[in-house]
């Protein structure tokens, strides 16, 4: 037997706030209890040792049982509902990582519902063809290659009718490498493998393989047409790793803008033209480059390219890491967003550098950042640093944001009787939209729309899924059945999940204690008043 190592790690509204206090059990497959742990500060459990399975099986191909050991995990905290998850799989001399999206209790839920995963085996392991069609490559196709940021994946077959779900491109791809084959592998190995699985899924989007043929994702988690995903499954640093240097990288032919169909498959109990995963290790092994590797099965005229169009990101990468003596806007750009992810994760140094200079203070707020989402703890910010931070601040940006059209629109508990369809217009849309976005931070399966007061298919689609995860009839109509499950839904949030508020200018101690119904002294206790103000449960703090 061996021992790999499992941490686990609690957050929600895409990363923007940590989940303090979730309790977490770990159980093996005999049902006898082995850890106790509780999220602390950051949303993270300490790491655990664990046996598992001898590491020189996940690297046989011949083996036919299970390479790893499984664990079963329960997660629970107060006013969220819980998380049974079956086949938490832990390889030896591996660092595992299990994320928990934990669902806030609807405002008139009396009891917490337990949502249940079963991870299941890797896809290596199955025995079902692949059938993986690529894409004639005509007119419908985009005039770049960007990375979506959500990407939307269905889970299930392309015709079948299962929910969808939208996570950032880097989660899909370092959940879709730890469901597809093993984190034990050589890197080469690991690297070739994750190169076909970002070619395959940015090929999807760049052909509008599905899009174009009236479908709302952009991939399915189907292994007969597409690559194995399982939502909330465990991921492995090794994995991570390798994901956060290249996830923007992709196989072309020279001369050609498009992603290359990389298609793939096992190699052992299916075959398939294009790469067999179980061959790369054995080419890996032979001392064959990741390059090598990949022009082993696909043309020789292949190349890797890169695209810095990341949707939902306002500043790419500028191409040089930052370090302690950078100066510059770009330094400016990582202070300010650090400074403002300090809104949820207070824990981050306060920055005092002065403004466009990576001085200490800048360094300590990125190291911490680095420990807190699982990043090199170095200080510098090169490619995987820069984008988590940038993904990170526009969530919690975004949820300030929100928070602050809520307190305009001055939502109450009594839902609109209006019955809203596409072609409604109206501050209802506007409510409507408005609880949709914020449920849509908290929901995977909804996808998030903007407030603008016109009920088009954007918003249509987004309530047929939110009826959808609901289970009421899915036909984008807002009626009174609909519109008391979005007011429960948006209740149950903000009832139950921290709030962001920003002070504006001319605020006092004053206003500050009539506004959140508190009083002058517990704001006073809070160091000083300047720019943000965070709101836990009934404490205040203002952020220096």
């Amino acid at each position: 037997m061996g021992v790999g190592y499992l941490t686990v790690q609690s957050r929600t509204a895409n990363d923007a706030l940590p989940l303090e206090g979730v309790r977490v059990r770990i159980r093996n497959q005999k049902g006898k209890l082995l850890y106790e742990l509780t999220t602390d500060r950051i949303g993270k459990t300490e790491p655990i040792s664990l046996e598992a399975v001898d590491r020189k099986f996940s690297l046989d191909p011949n083996y036919t049982g299970n390479p790893y050991s499984n664990y079963i995990l329960d997660a629970e905290k107060e006013g969220y509902n819980s998380l049974h998850i079956a086949d938490v799989q832990i390889f030896d001399g591996e660092k595992a990582i299990q994320p928990l999206v934990l669902i806030p209790m609807q405002a008139v839920q009396k009891l917490p519902i337990t949502q249940k995963l079963i991870i299941g085996k890797h896809a290596i392991q199955m025995t079902v063809p692949r059938n993986q069609v690529g894409p004639i490559v005509e007119p419908r196709i985009l005039r770049q290659v960007i990375i979506p940021n959500p990407i939307t994946v269905h889970l299930g077959k392309p015709t079948e009718d299962a929910s969808n779900v939208h996570v950032s491109f880097i989660d899909y791809v370092k959940n879709a490498a730890s469901s597809e084959i093993y984190s034990t592998w050589p890197s080469a190995a690991l690297e070739a493998n994750i190169y076909a699985i970002i070619t395959f899924a940015l090929n999807r989007v760049f052909t509008q393989w599905y899009r174009s043929q009236g479908f709302n994702f952009d991939i399915t988690n189907s292994t007969a047409y597409d690559q194995y995903f399982v939502y909330g499954r465990t991921i492995y640093e090794s994995i991570s790793k390798i994901v956060d240097k290249i996830f923007n990288q992709y196989v072309r032919r020279q001369g050609q803008i498009a992603p290359f169909f990389t298609a793939f498959c096992n190699g052992t109990t299916v075959t398939c033209d294009g790469l067999s995963q179980w061959g790369t290790v054995t080419l890996a092994n032979q001392s064959m480059s990741t390059m090598e590797i990949l022009r082993y099965y696909y043309p020789d005229d292949i190349e890797i390219s890169q695209t810095n169009i990341i949707t939902g990101i306002v500043e790419g990468f500028p191409g040089t890491n930052l370090q302690l003596g950078s100066i510059g806007l770009d330094v400016q750009v990582i202070q300010n967003n650090l400074n403002r992810i300090r809104q949820t994760y207070p824990y981050i140094p306060l920055i005092t550098d002065e403004t466009g200079i990576f001085g200490d203070s800048t360094k300590a707020a990125a190291m911490e950042f680095q420990s807190v989402f699982n990043l090199t703890s170095d200080g510098i910010v090169e490619k995987a640093t820069w984008y988590k931070i940038s993904y990170v601040y526009v969530a919690v940006a975004k949820l300030a944001s929100l928070e602050s059209e809520g307190t305009n629109l001055g939502i109450g508990t009594v839902p609109p009787r209006s019955v809203l369809q596409v072609g409604s217009i109206g501050i209802d849309v506007i409510t409507l939209q408005y609880i949709l976005s914020i449920i849509s931070e908290f929901y995977p399966t909804v996808p998030d729309v903007t407030p603008d007061g016109i009920f088009v298919s954007d918003t249509a689609n987004a309530v047929i899924e939110f009826q959808k995860t609901m289970g009421l009839t899915a036909n984008g109509i807002v009626n009174a059945s609909t519109w008391n499950a979005l007011y429960n839904s948006y209740w149950g949030i903000r009832n139950n999940i921290p709030i962001i508020y920003t002070v504006q200018t001319g605020d006092t101690l004053w206003s500050l204690a009539r506004k959140f119904n508190t009083t002058v002294n517990a704001i006073k206790t809070t160091n000083n008043l300047s720019s943000d103000v965070l709101i836990v449960g009934q404490s205040l703090f203002i952020k220096k």
